[in-house]
């Protein structure tokens, strides 16, 4: 039976190895023959790995760490290690070794047995500290209606009617664009009835809010030769004002920062007089990464809301050494930065006093209202209900020390501001209690401090089970700021943050413009946020869906049979072309070369963001030269000559065959069938990290494959996990990313879900001990 056993394992080969291991170790020969693994690594290994697995400079620098199955591992080290003599270690012995690596530092379990990682005191990152502060005030103010569906703004026409003229009524209606010509005897002027027998003046104001998708700088831009002023977020002084017009300059631009998923209030005044020869309107802006444009519709609103305080301070760059910014490096530069940003903000808070509190100078009791809203704003500020003593200090103090209001206020804001309470996440993580809860649900999803429900719902010891949880999270997703702080993840994930330059070659791409980039920027947006927000939120929508949005301009470029307008519209295309995320112009450009397209970008992106790899970075770097090769050479036959060496197929074996799949595409993203006057070759044998042989054809086989993986989705949760909660996942549990993935798959793969799961994570930790010993 044994000598049979034998055989059958030498006939198996490697893949046999780790049943040979097995029987090995169950057997009587085990206690003479096992080998002995660490033995084995220290003798020949460490000289290069470390005796920990650490790496050791010159010879072979990164640690063992990684996620290859204990299979993969063994039959690696079997075929190729020791790297400078293949062949020494085999059968047994490295099967003995994979055991040792695997369970002394190189798996996810050993990882965190070595080194646990812990939950971090961290500062607000800088997108936090932007929201934070913006969101600061509105939280004691009254609150906003939301948006609404309606798109557009509210316009009141008032035509002027001389003495002894005939009666023009004034009347409104909602305009979605601010975009019309009311020249002598044009169809606007017309239809509007702004036009009579005895004069044409007239004025229209327009009233509403303008949606802010993505955080930045915007450029308005109104063009008019009439008189007009154009208010932004400021109810008191127009960031365009020409109520004198000279008529011979009719453009007029100012730049605001925004911070995404907020509307601001607009208001724009346009005054015709008689003496005016023409009168015309365009409202436009060059939003970031955008070029300029009429505001579309979707980015209005008729309803009015409040100013948000947009801190203009600039901020040193948050650490990313880890993948995701978080607020671990305190520098001189951040903490001048800090307190310029305090600065700012209690100069806005003194200007604005009158409003914030509900009073006016000379009123008896108005010492007392500001005294009340400087309490509050620390509470608010410090995300939970003052002490005496806190209250003493930060407040009460400071209206003793100087008899005016006003400085008072500013040293209450800034000693607030400037207070670890507000700088600083988790100072009392070690004691959670409900409003700990409710600031990790609210930076988890928003990337700012709690509103007046979620606060209401500590004070009332209401966030403590899962339950009451995940409804405050669901409430939470419907809030625009939530949108926003996905897309700041899906840029992230798609690496969008670093794409600068699409351009291309304009005699090889006619007509590829800043504008159609701007529009796939756009149509990329559109897309995600459908997915996200719409239907059952399945994130393997955003793999498979062959739905594309398009307006006037980018239909025609890509052969896009629609009746889109200039705004855009969903298009369904054939589903062997196109193939969610990985076939989106947009990202198939970005991943190109200005001539050509890029396998190696492409693959390389696929790699680590779709299929969820981890790649080595090269051994040295090589540049891709196009003149060096042959002109009848397809890209694919270039990069594989180029790509040949040994020392690039550890990488380039994985990067290669996805980087292939998307050669259907060229460098602007268009399908395609040849490339030059050959027909494209884009089928490939992909080994899977477990080592699986998988035939890819094309994107949809790639999307497919990445579908139905555990290790793809493994990545994408543990990515969205850290830009979420901006901390170390491991930090909250060995079980933890397989619980999320379990939960995940169970709703159906539903994002929505995964965010209130993640959040519910954070907020839940250290909770279950505070709850049984209330028990």
């Amino acid at each position: 039976l044994n000598m049979s056993f034998f055989h059958f394992i030498r006939s198996a080969g490697a893949g046999a190895l780790p049943l040979l291991a097995l029987w090995l170790s169950q057997s009587g020969l085990h206690s003479a023959a096992a080998p002995d693994g660490a033995k084995i690594y220290r003798a020949q290994c460490a000289s290069c790995h470390g005796r920990d697995g650490l790496g050791v400079k010159d010879e072979y620098a990164d640690a063992l760490h990684g996620d290859w199955s204990l299979e993969k591992l063994t039959r690696y080290i079997d075929k190729n290690m020791p790297e400078d003599a293949p062949g020494k270690c085999v059968g047994p012995d490295a099967a003995a070794v994979a055991r040792y690596i695997n369970d002394a530092f190189y798996s996810r379990a050993a990882r965190a047995r070595n080194h646990p990682a812990r939950v971090e005191l961290v500062h607000l990152t800088n997108r936090q500290m932007a929201n934070t502060i913006a969101d600061l005030l509105k939280t004691l103010a009254k609150p906003d209606a939301a948006p609404g569906k309606e798109r557009g703004l509210r316009a009141s026409y008032r035509p002027r009617t001389r003495k002894g003229g005939e009666e023009r009524k004034e009347f409104e209606r909602v305009d979605r664009q601010i975009h019309f010509d009311f020249g002598t005897n044009s169809p606007d002027a017309e239809r509007l009835g702004l036009l009579g027998s005895r004069t044409n003046e007239f004025s229209i104001s327009w009233r509403g809010s303008v949606l802010a998708e993505e955080s930045g700088d915007y450029e308005f831009i109104l063009k008019t030769p009439n008189g007009a002023r154009l208010w932004i977020n400021d109810d008191d002084t127009p960031i365009i004002d020409v109520t004198v017009a000279s008529g011979a300059e009719t453009e007029h631009k100012a730049t605001l920062r925004l911070l995404g998923g907020r509307a601001y209030p607009l208001r724009l005044e346009l005054s015709k007089a008689p003496r005016d020869k023409s009168a015309f309107v365009t409202l436009s802006w060059k939003p970031p990464h955008g070029v300029a444009q009429v505001i579309p519709a979707r980015q209005l609103s008729p309803v009015r809301v409040s100013p948000t305080l947009v801190i203009t301070t600039p901020f040193p760059p948050d650490d990313s050494s880890v993948g995701y910014e978080r607020g671990v490096a305190v520098s001189k530069a951040w903490d001048e930065a800090a307190t310029s940003a305090a600065i700012e903000a209690a100069n806005h808070v003194v200007k604005n006093l009158d409003r914030f509190t509900d009073s006016k100078p000379g009123q008896t009791n108005r010492a007392v209202k500001v005294q009340a809203f400087a309490a509050q704003f620390v509470a608010a500020a410090f995300r939970r209900p003052l002490s005496a003593e806190q209250k003493n200090l930060y407040v009460t103090a400071q209206f003793k020390k100087t008899k005016k209001l006003e400085d008072a206020v500013k040293r209450v804001v800034l000693l607030a501001l400037k207070s670890p309470q507000f700088l600083y996440l988790g100072l009392n993580a070690n004691q959670p209690d409900d409003y700990e809860a409710a600031s990790r649900l609210s930076f988890g999803l928003w990337d700012s401090l709690p509103d007046r429900e979620l606060n209401r719902a500590a004070a009332q010891g209401t966030l403590h089970t899962t339950e009451q949880i995940q409804t405050q999270a669901r409430r939470l997703l419907a809030d625009a700021r939530a949108r926003a702080k996905m897309q700041y993840f899906l840029h992230h994930w798609l690496q969008m943050s670093h794409l600068e330059n699409l351009t291309k070659d304009d005699k090889l791409f006619p007509g590829f413009t800043p504008e159609i980039i701007a529009d796939l920027r756009t149509s990329l947006n559109l897309f995600l946020d459908d997915v996200v927000w719409t239907g059952g939120s399945d994130y393997r929508r955003l793999l498979l869906e062959d739905d594309l949005f398009v307006n006037n301009r980018l239909a025609k470029f890509y052969g896009v049979n629609t009746n889109a307008t200039d705004d855009f519209v969903k298009v369904s295309l054939d589903p062997k072309e196109r193939s969610g995320v990985l076939t989106h112009p947009y990202l198939l450009a970005a991943f190109s070369y200005q001539k050509s397209t890029s396998p190696i970008h492409r693959g390389v992106f696929l790699t680590r963001n779709i299929v969820g790899r981890a790649l080595k970075p090269p051994p040295m770097a090589v540049a891709f030269k196009d003149a060096d090769f042959a002109p009848t050479l397809t890209m694919r036959e270039k990069i594989v000559e180029l790509t040949r060496p040994q020392a690039c197929q550890s990488c380039h074996s994985v990067i290669n065959p996805l980087g292939f799949s998307l050669e259907h595409y060229d460098a602007v993203g268009r399908f395609r069938t040849r490339d030059g006057n050959r027909p494209v070759d884009a089928a490939s044998d992909y080994t899977t990290d477990d080592g699986r042989t998988v035939r890819l054809t094309g994107a949809r086989d790639v999307a497919e494959f990445a579908v139905g993986s555990e290790h793809a989705q493994n990545a994408f949760i543990e990515q969205l996990f850290h830009q979420v909660v901006k901390q170390p996942m491991l930090a909250y549990g060995i079980g933890v990313l397989d619980q999320l993935r379990q939960s995940f798959q169970a709703s159906g793969c539903n994002m929505q879900q995964l965010l209130a799961d993640i959040v519910t994570v954070s907020a839940r930790q250290g909770m279950e001990a505070k709850v049984e010993m209330k028990k």
